[in-house]
C-alpha cells in the first residue's frame, strides 16, 4: 500500500464526498438495518443539496483520504455553531471518520482521527467528542483506545429506525 494523503476537501469534491459516505456507511451498517432504513438514511443524508450545504458551512471542515488517486475514506469536523449537539467554542465535533472496508485495519482511521487532533490543538480547544453507535463496537473500541470516555448518550435517526449512540469526548488541555 503506498502513503496514505490527507487533502482538505472543498466543493469540487462533493461527487467523491458522496460516493465515498455512502459506500462506507452502507458497508458498515446495512448488515443491522433494513433495506428499506438504509435507502431512506443515504438519499437524505448523501444529497448533493445537502452535502453543498455542509461543504459549505464555515465552521465544517471534510478531508479526504487517498490512497494514491483512489478517495478510501474521509473525515468531517465542525467548531462552533456548526457542531450538532454542544456548539461549544471550546470544543471540536468529529461528525464523521469514514474509511471504506478495503482500507480497515491499515491506519487509515487513525491518520483522519490525527488529522483532528492536530486541527483541535491549533485552534487551541479544550476537548473534542463525538457521537458513535452504540452497537458499533468496532468504532467505540478505536475511540477508547485514542482516549475517548462516554459522557452521554443521544437518539441518532437512521431512516425512521431510532438508534442510541454513545456521546463520548476527550480532554485536551
Amino acid at each position: 500500500m503506498s502513503p496514505i494523503t490527507i487533502k482538505k476537501a472543498s466543493i469540487e469534491d462533493l461527487e467523491t464526498i458522496k460516493n465515498v459516505g455512502r459506500e462506507t456507511f452502507y458497508e458498515t451498517f446495512a448488515k443491522n438495518n433494513s433495506e428499506e432504513e438504509m435507502q431512506k438514511y443515504l438519499d437524505e443524508s448523501f444529497s448533493e443539496e445537502k452535502l453543498k450545504k455542509e461543504i459549505n458551512t464555515p465552521d465544517s471542515q471534510f478531508f479526504i483520504a487517498w490512497d494514491e488517486n483512489n478517495p478510501i475514506g474521509y473525515l468531517k469536523i465542525n467548531t462552533g455553531a456548526a457542531q450538532t449537539e454542544l456548539q461549544d467554542e471550546t470544543s471540536l465535533e468529529i461528525e464523521r471518520i469514514y474509511v471504506k472496508s478495503s482500507h480497515q485495519g491499515k491506519k487509515v482511521g487513525q491518520i483522519l482521527y490525527d488529522k483532528a487532533l492536530e486541527i483541535a490543538g491549533q485552534e487551541r480547544k479544550e476537548y473534542i467528542w463525538l457521537g458513535v453507535w452504540e452497537e458499533n463496537l468496532k468504532a467505540v473500541n478505536f475511540y477508547k483506545k485514542n482516549g475517548f470516555v462516554e459522557f452521554d448518550k443521544h437518539i441518532f435517526v437512521l431512516g425512521t429506525d431510532e438508534q442510541t449512540d454513545l456521546m463520548m469526548k476527550k480532554i485536551l488541555k
